[in-house]
């Protein structure tokens, strides 16, 4: 047997590396004016699924454990009943894409994440994309190529075009939340005898800190504001659960920053200022497309009382919006600029995660998702807490983990899943379930089954 497997620092290729390549081909451009439909990203997704099957199946590996099988496992039981309440077609396509979404994908990167080296490599691709995503944005507002707002065409959009305006801001937000994650890790103790590939990480946190406030940029000329307030709550969330200490100091830098780059530099502070403005104007005098959400809002819940149980089917809430919806609705959003000319694309959905499953699962599919996400949230809280009183290793991955599940789940209140970033909500629910189910050991989750 050859000993070089056996060396100090000596390391397999990562089997999560596909994980990174899903991650990698969201940065492929959206053709302007797409219809959506299936991306590269999700072709990879299934991909990534069949390599984690491959995998156990030659390695023998055991997969996952009772309670990760009941957690992840919970909510396909929903989501065949909602498909047998559902058009043929349409229930098919939905119990795919749900099952992909919240079920298979996410199975999959815990079964391929190996420790917390593989969480770190997964958040710094996420990081990068962010980075890449929120440079042509910035680029696209600066130069006035981006989505048309307010009559200019300066909204950053990256490379997803204007059809899909949440998509850049929550891949920007992803990145911010994994590189806060990565910043409020643990100090590295400084050993002067330790060798110098033990040092890196205190480096590594020093260029967190920096991608963390440079994506502050593309984050707020994305004009998103449901993506800043999830954002600002996740990350709020993190410095809080990493020690109050932090938290006031890491406060008092973004305020700087915030402060640097509005007041002094006059990053787009009369248009931010109008459209943070309008946040607490919901109530009083909301515009448009808040109208609409309030509207679809509506019909969603019309739906549920329509059909509390099983709700419309998988897929409906498109066939049964205008049986529920008011005259207030619009018949759809303006889109046009960055490449795209304008169309007027249907509100096909309320908007709103929550809503959504009740609408079209009902009771039934609203609780076992929500069971299945607070479940992945109490158990990481719970790992998290004891990692920070024991002073173990992983803090900055229990960050991340929880980070991303709590913007998730504060998003899911204005927004629910569709576009192209919906698989990259897939891998964020995969990280999270690796940090909730994953034993403190790891690798016990992967050894070989009894021959």
């Amino acid at each position: 047997m050859s000993h070089a497997s056996t060396l100090p620092g000596a390391r397999r290729p990562a089997p999560v590396l596909p994980v990174v390549a899903v991650i990698a081909l969201l940065a492929v451009p959206v053709a302007p004016g797409g219809e959506g439909g299936a991306t590269p990203a999700d072709a990879a997704s299934g991909v990534l699924v069949l390599w984690c099957v491959v995998r156990l199946l030659l390695h023998r590996r055991r997969p996952l454990s009772r309670g990760a099988a009941v957690v992840l496992g919970l909510p396909v039981v929903a989501f065949a009943a909602a498909a047998g309440a559902a058009v043929p077609g349409a229930g098919v396509t939905g119990f795919v894409r749900w099952v992909q979404v919240f079920v298979l994908v996410p199975a999959a990167v815990l079964l391929l994440i190996r420790d917390r080296r593989d969480v770190r490599l997964v958040a710094w691709a996420m990081v990068g994309l962010a980075l890449w995503q929120g440079a042509v944005g910035v680029h696209q507002y600066v130069t006035g190529t981006g989505a048309s707002y307010m009559g200019r065409e300066i909204r950053a959009v990256g490379t997803f075009g204007p059809g899909d305006v949440m998509a850049m801001a929550s891949v920007v937000a992803f990145g911010l939340v994994c590189a806060v994650g990565l910043a409020l890790g643990p100090t590295p103790v400084r050993r002067e005898h330790l060798p110098a590939r033990a040092r890196p990480r205190a480096w590594g946190r020093v260029w967190a800190v920096v991608c963390a406030l440079l994506l502050v940029v593309p984050l707020a000329v994305s004009f998103s504001r449901g993506a800043w307030i999830a954002t600002a709550l996740a990350c709020g969330a993190q410095l809080a659960l990493a020690g109050i200490r932090r938290a006031v100091k890491a406060g008092a830098v973004v305020a700087a920053v915030a402060g640097l780059l509005v007041g002094g530099f006059g990053v787009g502070s009369a248009l931010l200022q109008e459209r943070l403005s309008t946040i607490g104007q919901v109530a009083d005098a909301p515009d448009q497309s808040v109208t609409d959400r309030y509207t679809m809002w509506a019909a969603a819940a019309g739906m549920w009382r329509e059909r509390p149980l099983t709700g419309v089917g998988l897929k409906g809430f498109p066939e049964h919006r205008d049986g529920h919806a008011s005259l207030a609705l619009s018949s759809g959003s303006d889109t046009e600029g960055a490449g795209a000319a304008y169309r007027k694309q249907p509100l096909l959905s309320p908007h709103n995660m929550y809503l959504l499953a009740l609408s079209e699962q009902g009771l039934v599919g609203l609780l076992a998702l929500a069971g299945s996400w607070l479940a992945l949230l109490v158990l990481g809280l719970r790992r998290l807490v004891r990692v920070r009183r024991t002073q173990g290793p992983g803090l900055d991955c229990a960050l991340i983990a929880c980070g991303l599940l709590i913007w998730h789940l504060i998003d899911f209140a204005y927004a629910d899943i569709g576009g192209p970033t919906t698989v990259l909500t897939a891998v964020c629910f995969g990280v999270t379930a690796w940090w909730a189910l994953a034993s403190d050991g790891p690798a016990a989750s992967r050894k070989p089954v009894a021959r």
